[in-house]
């Protein structure tokens, strides 16, 4: 998924109000960008980090920034858009790239089902075969080797929708939780149960019931971000006590 425009290089010098931040472009002007990310970014909103800011010119619009990338040491970038893992699955759901999810002619986003409040990130369906019911979660988290972890503060809505799939699996349907790793420093994936006892439990609880769990890396570059293949998921309980 290519970005609309050309991005350009900043300085951060804060992220605020969980959707603000402002940066200096390379110019010396200082700006204040949009931040499509309501999470902790913990390890990834130090003052001084270098980042990639998506410029627009639409006049509806009061900032005329958008912040998408974080650059890593390394060469590695993050890419801190929550919001477009769900639009790198639907990519790569339509180009039938994520191979434990091929089969199904007809995929539906935000579908609800279960609780009255919740939907679901994608329901695909095939004459035959029983609908399986995909929850998206985006993951940029790394605190320790190549792991990437999730999530990175509280997610009450997180745990009530791993009980929402749990009980699609008791009941006999397919449930499918995949984490997409927007970080290109990472190869495999484990909760942080430090950091949600709750959703840990969840998550264990849910495994138990039969729901599966995929992770997917991602390539990341200042032209564009892609879903790449499966990373391997941890098998130990997240939550031993």
């Amino acid at each position: 998924m290519r970005f609309p425009s050309p991005l350009v290089p900043a300085r951060l010098l804060r992220r605020y109000k969980r959707f603000l931040s402002d940066a200096v472009l390379e110019d010396g002007t200082e700006i204040t960008a949009h931040c499509p990310n309501p999470g902790a970014m913990l390890g990834l909103k130090d003052d001084d980090a270098r980042i990639w800011l998506l410029p627009n010119d639409d006049p509806k619009k009061k900032l005329k920034y958008g912040w998408r990338l974080v650059e890593l040491p390394g060469g590695h970038f993050a890419g801190i858009d929550a919001g477009l893992s769900n639009a790198l699955v639907k990519e790569a759901l339509t180009e039938g790239r994520i191979e434990a999810l091929q089969g199904y002619s007809s995929m539906k986003p935000e579908q609800r089902y279960g609780d009255e409040s919740s939907r679901i990130d994608f329901l695909l369906s095939e004459p035959g075969r029983p609908d399986a019911y995909v929850e998206v979660k985006n993951c940029h988290l790394r605190r320790e080797g190549d792991w990437a972890e999730f999530p990175d503060c509280v997610t009450a809505r997180g745990a009530k929708h791993l009980r929402e799939l749990t009980k699609i699996a008791q009941s006999g349907g397919r449930a499918v939780m995949l984490y997409v790793v927007q970080r290109t420093d990472c190869t495999r994936f484990r909760l942080a149960p430090d950091l949600d006892p709750a959703y840990a439990q969840a998550f264990d609880a849910a495994r138990d019931a039969g729901v599966e769990v995929l992770c997917h890396g991602t390539d990341i570059t200042t032209e564009g971000i892609t879903l790449t293949g499966p990373m391997p998921v941890d098998p130990a309980r997240q939550f031993p006590g």
